[in-house]
């Protein structure tokens, strides 16, 4: 990720910057520094984007299982009503449908919960990178000052 990248550009501005002496505050290039901070402006949108794909993505994968979970269904349905003729064959037939559709349900939850741990990982990330540019900037303009 290129805003990693940039964040490593910061720190190295400051680790390179010049001591003020009897302090722990550096003297840094503020057009450079400038640069730097406007380059991680343009790349954060990105990132913006990526969590928003992640999030729709999520949601696709949802009403995909969903679909799906509801096809079994209406083909287990299908499959009982073309064994109804005969009583024993019913009693299976709907002890099938049940089996399905617990077994669909469950690979809906899983897929479901799958999904959400995915999202909430690169979301946790995203939050992780946004507040660490947002604690470097603030100690930035907190020296500046």
């Amino acid at each position: 990720m290129e805003i990693f990248t940039l964040l490593e550009n910061l720190e190295d501005l400051l680790g390179g910057g010049a001591k003020v002496p009897f302090s722990s505050k550096v003297l840094v290039d503020a057009d450079e520094l400038r640069e730097v901070l406007e380059e991680i402006r343009l790349k954060l949108p990105d990132e913006l984007k990526q969590a928003k794909w992640v999030k729709e993505e999520r949601q696709r994968i949802l009403q995909d299982a969903q679909k799906e979970a509801e096809d079994i269904v209406r083909e287990a349905e299908t499959k009982i009503i073309s064994m109804i003729d005969d009583h024993e064959i019913t009693r299976q037939a709907v002890a099938q449908k049940e089996e399905i559709i617990e077994s669909a349900n469950k690979v809906s939850k899983e897929i479901s919960m799958g999904t959400r741990e995915y999202a909430d990982a690169l979301l946790e990330r995203l939050e992780e990178i946004l507040k660490e540019t947002l604690d470097v900037v603030h100690n930035n303009r907190k020296e500046l000052k």
